[in-house]
């Protein structure tokens, strides 16, 4: 057995920390969920029944969505949406890299929907369960990116700089040693949400509607990744766009306006 910057090798079998730390935070986002189902009197079973459904589709979920949206770096190399198309083997290829968060959230929670409506679950209440789960696993994942040296921002001098190694450095920026650890900034961020999101619970879990966690996320997550994809070097474009920060702001208005029409518009309506 040995260890390398990126994994251990075990005889032909390579683990990947990338990989490992993904887990970790799947795993810290069931355990929490199976206690919030605890609490809430739900069957902690239906959890880890759905959990690797769940899992898949949400990996299934984050290729499609990279797939589709590959960042500049790679489409200077010719990896394009269209290669991708073109070589199904290289978009099979998750363990080259290449995963979306978005598209995980979207994947995962098509498959929760579709097990809840065969479990006969209410699906808003089940989200709602899992969604700080969701917060405190992307938290513990961002870790992968440290160890890989991805998820960096533009140079910075700032105390809390991270060193690049040069082969992990975009090409015009070769010189360059140290940078925002955008991925530090992300992780500090889903942890506070995990937090909020835990301790909105408890406290107004009353006046709270099924699906209001989930929309807080919502809210949430796409506003810190709106402010760091002005820091990130290598955003996503399609059509000359940043298509991530582009969606996470429909993604933010779309959900402060149902959580403002179903607290103010819809009771008004119930009460007239």
């Amino acid at each position: 057995m040995s260890i390398d910057q990126f994994g251990i090798h075990i005889g032909s079998l390579y683990l990947r920390f990338y990989g490992m730390i993904l887990m970790l935070g799947v795993v810290a986002a069931a355990y929490f969920a199976s206690y919030e189902a605890k609490r809430r009197g739900k069957n902690v079973d239906f959890i880890w029944d759905s959990l690797l459904w769940v899992v898949i589709a949400g990996i299934i979920g984050a290729r499609i969505w990279h797939i589709f949206t590959p960042p500049p770096s790679m489409v200077a190399q010719g990896i394009t949406t269209k290669y991708y198309l073109t070589h199904p083997l290289e978009a099979l290829s998750t363990w080259q890299g290449g995963l979306g968060i978005a598209g995980a959230v979207i994947g995962g929670m098509i498959a929760l929907y579709f097990l809840c409506r065969k479990h006969e679950q209410d699906f808003l209440t089940w989200v709602d369960i899992i969604i700080p789960g969701v917060a405190l696993a992307q938290a513990i994942g961002r870790w992968g990116n440290f160890i890989n040296q991805e998820v960096y921002g533009a140079p910075t001098n700032l105390p809390w700089k991270i060193y690049i190694d040069p082969q992990f450095r975009l090409p015009e920026y070769a010189d360059v040693a140290y940078y925002h650890p955008l991925f530090l900034y992300e992780s500090l961020w889903n942890l506070a949400s995990f937090l909020f999101l835990v301790w909105l619970a408890r406290r107004y879990g009353d006046q709270l509607k099924p699906g209001d966690l989930l929309l807080t996320y919502l809210i949430a997550y796409p506003f810190m990744r709106i402010i760091l994809d002005f820091l990130r070097l290598d955003a996503s474009q399609v059509a000359g766009i940043n298509i991530n920060q582009t969606a996470m702001i429909v993604v933010l208005v779309a959900a402060v306006g149902v959580l403002i029409y179903r607290h103010r518009f819809a009771d008004r309506r119930k009460a007239a």
